[in-house]
């Protein structure tokens, strides 16, 4: 029983922690319409430089701020080359995360440990040190998810907040109100990729660990949580979105988790993540022929 509980808190604690991408991949997929496969590159960039500040001695909780300051770096390059430099949307993506995958070895190499003596988030929380690690994981991860979804939840009524769901329904009105469709697609973009590396950074805080290859296929991931949640909770008119893609992402995890349990081998993982995100797309795009159709 007890095995069985630690694994649920475990896996739910993994879903909070990759909420965080995933509300950046819903920024970018669902209120932009854009493709964004800077996610890739953004996520892996912020457990890099995490890794390598904890390595050094930085406070962890600063490492957060760094990983959120690079990640908007990557979400802005992403978005001039599309906006100023005329380039398309998906090719735009592609450039910055192939460029990243480069920076990301130069700056944590293929791979690097934070040793098991560096402080991280989840071993300095105040007035928690004498619970175990496995539930001060859960409470941290669940602060963050809860307190960064209601930060955006806010966001999304101020103003920028309006022109960034504008841009991504009509262009034409954010041009009407005298602003600049461009920037403020990408402020969004900037945003969004924030978010990815912040989740990439507690990633690298929670494993002690960074590794190049970690970014791959995360934004099939953070694809499948927004479409999970946004299609359970469709008809739910007061259930935020936020909330939805928080609660898709513990479910896919949970179902990630299930296929482990099964026996799948650890270098399948990526298989079942991707047949995943088809049968998600499959059932989500029946769904919603069925209720054009009604």
């Amino acid at each position: 029983m007890n095995e069985f509980l630690e694994l649920c808190v475990g896996t739910i604690t993994q879903g909070f922690i990759y909420a965080l991408l995933s509300y950046g991949v819903y920024i970018t997929y669902k209120i932009l319409d854009f493709p964004d496969l800077t996610v890739d590159g953004s996520f892996p960039l912020g457990a890099a430089v995490t890794g390598v500040l904890l390595v050094k001695g930085v406070n962890p909780y600063l490492t957060l701020l760094a990983a959120l300051a690079v990640g908007a770096m990557a979400g802005f390059m992403t978005g001039y080359i599309h906006v100023r430099l005329k380039v398309r949307d998906l090719l735009a993506g592609i450039i910055t995360m192939t460029a990243l995958f480069s920076i990301n070895l130069q700056i944590a190499g293929s791979n690097l440990a934070v040793d098991r003596g560096i402080d991280t988030i989840f071993s300095v929380v105040p007035g928690m040190q004498d619970i175990p690690l496995l539930y001060r994981k859960f409470v941290v991860s669940l602060v963050l998810a809860v307190g960064m979804k209601f930060v955006l939840d806010w966001y999304m009524k101020t103003k920028n907040g309006l022109l960034l769901r504008a841009v991504g329904d009509n262009e034409t009105l954010v041009t009407t109100l005298a602003k600049d469709k461009g920037t403020v697609k990408i402020i969004g973009l900037v945003i969004a990729n924030a978010l990815v590396a912040l989740s990439g950074a507690v990633v690298c805080q929670e494993q002690r660990a960074f590794s190049s290859t970690m970014g791959t296929g995360q934004v099939v991931f953070g694809l499948a949580t927004v479409i999970i949640g946004t299609t359970l909770f469709r008809k739910m008119s007061f259930f935020k979105a936020t909330s939805a893609v928080l609660i898709g992402s513990i479910l896919y995890k949970f179902c990630i988790q299930i296929a482990i349990s099964l026996g799948l081998p650890a270098n399948l993982l990526k298989l079942v993540t991707a047949v995943l995100f088809l049968i998600v797309l499959v059932l989500g795009n029946r769904q919603k022929g069925g209720a054009d159709h009604a």
